[in-house]
């Protein structure tokens, strides 16, 4: 089988992974629908006494569909694999399928300390994979093959985003409440990689 085949099958594997924790997502959300019928109460409530459950749907969905586009874009420098990257890549799948979890207790715990730690090292779990991919493409031209080298932009970009999400669980665990407000950092990441880039 050819390399690149190969590395589409991994590509389609991940995307069919990732939209299957998307679609699970909503199940809190069903699984309401029973117990109001079984309480005889309107269907509104089903959402004005829900919101923490439909923000931790909303988040969760958001959350892994931009970590899913990131690293849809990793892999536009992928044309072949190594063992290291399938082992990393599967870490990350962990990550995305775990994060629902997390997440869902945001809703009922909000601030309390091991909630904002489990949600925030996930993230960072998960942003590490990130980095460790981008990391294995830039050092390993056969996995890289035809494809467009990973720009030392793109590789700082990956690696101080995950900076942020390390400095997020420390403030997390010193403050939890304004770990989650720590995350408002990320928009810094992609400006200094750039800045870097023209610097050198």
């Amino acid at each position: 089988m050819e390399k690149k085949k190969s590395s589409e099958r991994l590509v389609f594997f991940t995307d069919a992974v990732v939209a299957i924790a998307l679609t699970l997502l909503v199940l809190p959300l069903t699984d309401l629908v029973p117990e109001l019928v079984a309480e005889h109460k309107p269907a509104v409530e089903a959402v004005t006494h829900n919101w923490s459950k439909i923000v931790s749907f909303l988040l969760s969905f958001v959350v892994i569909g931009r970590f899913w586009g990131v690293h849809h874009r990793i892999f536009e420098h992928v044309r072949s694999y190594s063992p290291a990257l399938i082992r990393v890549n599967f870490c990350w799948l962990l990550t995305i399928a775990l994060l629902p979890f997390p997440t869902e207790l945001i809703g009922a715990y909000q601030s309390e300390r091991f909630t904002v730690l489990f949600y925030l090292g996930t993230l960072l779990a998960s942003s590490l994979c990130h980095t460790t991919m981008v990391f294995l493409i830039r050092r390993d031209p056969d996995i890289r093959g035809d494809a467009e080298p990973v720009s030392d932009e793109v590789f700082w970009n990956h690696a101080l985003s995950s900076v942020v999400f390390a400095l997020a669980v420390v403030v997390g665990f010193i403050k939890p409440p304004f770990g989650y407000y720590v995350l408002l950092l990320l928009l810094f990441p992609a400006r200094i990689a750039f800045w870097l880039r023209a610097r050198r």
